[in-house]
């Protein structure tokens, strides 16, 4: 297996940038997740690690070695895609064996390692079937086989699960994620869903526009993101934002209030917080919940609703502001009830008012 370094890695395409120069260290034996919204870069990005696309400029090392020039069947890369990119007229078997048959394995290699793989994915009575006789899971499956084979350096994932349903989706999750403990292979996996991202990921790289927004642990993100755009990106359902004004700062710790708001002490440990006048509050979802009296934030139920072990509440305050509150419960509310929301003031999130919400 292998490291992965990016230094000022950019890529153009004319004079348009696309990727603006972004620094990334993925360690041996890592998994390493790129989320971001379309046209982040995240699957360009990917492509340049794979060898699919020129570097314009920087430097991409994989094991120790600058790559940039190095032909892509030579980075000792294996890249499962979306669309799993398998032949419909060979069987599985003959499918997982492709790449050692095009590199001249012998007959008795070639059945050795088909046999692992089928033995890692659970898939021994599958070898003999065609792509057309597989569900989406399995065609999965035996894409991710044909990358076990050729025993690479470095395995990318390209939103391998997107064509799936959500709950082969969750099989899969499951799968990718016992493969890369029994491997103990340097992963890197691109995606759109959180949920993979943060329950595969070691790390999670944040991408917006070009550029790496926040990169760290799942949970780093979620209870310390550096940015509103993280903040709002990271958690669902998103967080919730409100205008509010600052009273007084004493360090790391700020007097909030607005119209909607009742004055309370907010964490203030990003730069840009003033010591007065306007900021931005950020409050997730999950941690808000409804009082009887008292409450932070107080209007009227627009719609709720109910999924069974969780109920989303959405409603409108006194000023005309929405907000979202998911509940770790099934309740009952009916549009236009009055309802009083508190939350807990230390897990609250102060950003400076003239950061936009999709910080680059």
């Amino acid at each position: 297996m292998a490291d992965v370094i990016l230094r000022n890695v950019r890529k153009s395409y004319g004079s348009v940038d696309v990727i603006k120069g972004v620094d990334i260290d993925i360690p041996d034996g890592g998994f390493v997740v790129f989320v971001g919204p379309s046209g982040c870069g995240k699957s360009t990005l990917l492509r340049m690690i794979a060898g699919l696309e020129d570097i314009s400029g920087g430097t991409l090392e994989i094991g120790g070695e600058v790559v940039n020039d190095v032909q892509a069947s030579e980075r000792g890369i294996a890249m499962v895609f979306q669309s799993y990119a398998i032949f419909p007229h060979m069987t599985v078997r003959e499918n997982v064996a492709f790449g050692l048959t095009i590199a001249g394995a012998s007959k008795e290699e070639k059945e050795r390692k088909v046999a692992e793989a089928a033995r890692i994915l659970r898939m021994e009575h599958l070898l003999d079937r065609r792509p057309g006789q597989l569900s989406g899971g399995q065609r999965q499956r035996v894409a991710i086989g044909r990358a076990i084979v050729r025993k690479p350096r470095v395995f990318l994932f390209d939103e391998p699960l997107s064509n799936l349903d959500a709950a082969l989706r969750l099989d899969m999750r499951i799968e990718i994620g016992k493969l890369h403990k029994s491997l103990g292979a340097t992963m890197v996996y691109v995606t759109h869903d959180q949920v993979e991202a943060m329950t595969l990921a070691d790390r999670i790289v944040v991408l917006k526009d070009g550029r790496v927004q926040q990169a760290g642990a799942p949970m780093e993100l979620y209870h310390r993101p550096e940015n509103r755009f993280v903040a709002g990106f990271i958690g669902a359902p998103s967080m919730n934002f409100l205008d509010v004004e600052v009273v007084s700062r004493d360090g790391n710790s700020a007097k909030v209030r607005s119209d909607v708001v009742a004055e309370f002490a907010a964490p203030a440990w990003r730069e840009g917080i003033p010591t007065s006048g306007g900021a931005i509050l950020g409050v997730r979802p999950q941690d808000l919940r409804p009082v009887e009296s008292g409450g932070a934030l107080s209007g009227s139920v627009n719609l709720a609703e109910r999924l069974g072990i969780e109920t989303v509440v959405d409603v409108t305050l006194r000023d005309g502001a929405r907000v979202l509150a998911s509940l770790a419960e099934d309740r009952v509310f009916e549009p236009g009830q009055s309802i009083q929301l508190g939350f807990d003031p230390g897990r609250a999130h102060l950003f400076p008012r003239d950061e936009p919400a999709d910080a680059d």
